[in-house]
C-alpha cells in the first residue's frame, strides 16, 4: 500500500507541475490593464546599467544599439561596468568618451558590478541590459510607458530566441516560449516573479544592493519592488534578441538559475508565506521545478513495487522514455528524432534541476560559465 500511495502522490505532483498548473494558469482571472503604449506620458531620466566581462566581441554593437534607441538621448546615462575584463572591452568603451560612464570593477562578480553601478546611477529609472543581445529601437519607450501607472515598479521586456536548424536548439527555444507564456500570464494576474535579465527597467528608488554572489540579480532586484507593494510587469512589445542556445549551454544556465532560487529562500523567506501575493504561482512554478527530479525518482522507485502488471507497464514506460533520450545522439533526422530530442531536452533540464542543489556545497562563483 505504501508503494501505491507514494506512486500516486508523486505522479500526481509531477502531472500537476507539468500540465495541471499551466491549465490552471490558463483560466486564472487576470487584472484589467490598458494596452501597452509606445509613447510614455512622461519621458523620465534613465540610467542604463551594462555589466560586462570580456565582451570585446559584442560591446561596440551593443553601445551603438543603445545610442540608436528611439528615446531622448539627453535623458540617457549609460554606465558600463567592466568586471575585471582582460580583453579590449574597456579600450573600446573609452572610444565613446563622455557618452559613456566606464567603471572599472575588480573581478568580483556580476552582483558586485551592479551594486557599483547603482552608486553612480542618477536616472529616475534603471534600465538593465546585457552585452550580447541587440535591442529593438522602440523597446525602451515601451518599458518607460509602463511607469505611467504608479503601481508599476518593474517592467520586463521579452527575449526572442532566433530560429535554428538544430532540433536540440529548437527544443530549447520551445522551452523559452513556454516560459514566456507563463510570464505573460503571471503579469496579467499580478506580477512576474523576476525579470528578463537582458532587458528590464525599474524605479531607481526601489533598487536595493544585491548580496555578494547573487546568481539571480534579475529576480532579486524585481522582488525587492514586489515586496514593497509594486507590480512587476512583462511587456512583450519591448524586445531583445539572442542566438539559439545549445543544450549544453542551456544546462549550465539552468543549473545557475535554479541554484539561484535556493538563494532566494534565504534573501526573501517571505516568498513562502502569506506576504507573497503570488504564493501559489511561485510554489507551483519555481519550487515545483526544483522538486521535479526528486518526484520523478520517487515515481520510478515506487513503480518497482506496484502490483503486477502495473509495475511492468510503469517501469517499461519510464525506461523506454529515458532510453530514447540516451539514444538521441545516434538517431538520424526522422520523426523519431523529434521525440528523442524532446525526451533528451527534458531529461537534461531535470538533471540540471538536480545539480542545482550543489549550491548548498559550493560557491556561487563556480556556477558562472563563459558564453560561447
Amino acid at each position: 500500500m505504501f508503494a501505491i500511495a507514494a506512486f500516486v502522490a508523486s505522479a500526481a505532483a509531477v502531472l500537476y507541475i507539468l500540465f495541471g498548473y499551466p491549465l490552471l494558469l490558463q483560466f486564472w482571472p487576470a487584472q484589467r490593464r490598458r494596452a501597452a503604449s509606445r509613447d510614455p506620458q512622461t519621458f523620465r531620466t534613465v540610467s542604463v546599467i551594462l555589466p560586462v566581462k570580456n565582451g570585446e566581441r559584442w560591446i561596440r554593437q551593443k553601445l551603438d544599439s543603445l545610442f540608436a534607441l528611439d528615446y531622448p538621448q539627453h535623458l540617457l546615462q549609460v554606465i558600463v561596468i567592466s568586471d575585471g575584463s582582460t580583453d579590449r572591452t574597456e579600450e573600446i568603451v573609452r572610444e565613446y568618451r563622455d557618452r559613456v560612464v566606464l567603471l572599472g570593477n575588480p573581478q568580483s562578480g556580476k552582483s558586485t558590478a551592479i551594486n557599483h553601478a547603482l552608486t553612480h546611477a542618477t536616472g529616475e529609472i534603471l534600465f538593465m541590459t546585457d552585452v550580447r543581445q541587440p535591442i529593438e529601437p522602440d523597446a525602451l519607450r515601451f518599458l518607460i510607458a509602463s511607469f505611467d501607472d504608479p503601481v508599476v515598479g518593474v517592467a520586463s521586456g521579452e527575449l526572442i530566441i532566433r530560429k535554428s536548424d538544430s532540433a536540440e536548439e529548437e527544443n530549447v527555444g520551445l522551452y523559452w516560449k513556454y516560459e514566456k507564456w507563463i510570464r505573460k500570464r503571471h503579469s496579467a494576474i499580478d506580477s512576474v516573479m523576476g525579470a528578463t535579465g537582458a532587458i528590464y527597467a525599474m524605479r531607481r528608488s526601489l533598487a536595493r544592493p544585491l548580496p555578494a554572489g547573487a546568481l539571480l540579480d534579475d529576480v532579486q532586484l524585481p522582488l525587492g519592488a514586489f515586496f514593497q507593494g509594486y507590480r512587476v510587469l512583462f511587456v512583450e512589445e519591448a524586445r531583445a534578441y539572442d542566438a539559439p542556445t545549445a543544450l549544453e549551454q542551456e544546462f549550465h544556465r539552468k543549473v545557475r538559475t535554479l541554484a539561484g532560487v535556493y538563494q532566494l529562500f534565504a534573501v526573501y523567506p517571505e516568498l513562502l508565506g502569506p506576504k507573497n501575493r503570488m504564493w501559489l504561482h511561485f510554489f507551483s512554478h519555481k519550487v515545483g521545478r526544483l522538486l521535479l527530479p526528486y518526484l520523478l525518482f520517487v515515481v520510478f522507485v515506487s513503480s518497482l513495487f506496484l502490483p503486477w502488471p502495473w509495475s511492468v507497464l510503469m517501469v517499461s514506460a519510464q525506461v523506454m522514455f529515458y532510453g530514447v533520450a540516451l539514444l538521441d545522439v545516434f538517431i538520424p533526422p526522422s520523426p523519431l528524432k523529434k521525440i528523442s530530442s524532446l525526451a533528451k531536452t527534458f531529461s537534461v533540464l531535470m538533471w540540471a534541476a538536480f545539480c542545482a542543489t550543489s549550491i548548498l556545497f559550493r560557491s556561487s562563483d563556480s556556477l558562472w560559465k563563459p558564453t560561447r
